[in-house]
C-alpha cells in the first residue's frame, strides 16, 4: 500500500510540473497534456485501489487521457471553424 501511494505522488508531481510549462503550447497540446495528467492520476488511484497496480493504471489512464484531450480539442476547433 505504501508503494502505491509513492507512485501516485510521483505521478501527480510529474503531471503538475508538466502543466507549469504549458505557456508556449497550442491549445490542443495543452488539452492533451492536461488530459494525460488527469488520466494518469486517476488511473494510478484506480489501479492502486483495484489491485495494487498503480503504475499500470497511471500508464493506461495517461494514454487514454492524453488521446481524449487531444481529440476533444481538435473536435472543438472544427466546430468553431464551422460557425
Amino acid at each position: 500500500m505504501k508503494r502505491s501511494r509513492i507512485v501516485c505522488a510521483i505521478a501527480v508531481s510529474v503531471a503538475t510540473a508538466w502543466l507549469v510549462g504549458c505557456a508556449d503550447m497550442t491549445p490542443a497540446q495543452q488539452r492533451a497534456l492536461s488530459g494525460g495528467a488527469l488520466g494518469a492520476a486517476g488511473g494510478a488511484l484506480i489501479g492502486a485501489a483495484a489491485g495494487g497496480h498503480a503504475g499500470a493504471g497511471a500508464a493506461i489512464g495517461g494514454a487514454v487521457g492524453a488521446t481524449s484531450g487531444y481529440v476533444y480539442e481538435k473536435s472543438r476547433e472544427r466546430d468553431e471553424d464551422r460557425w
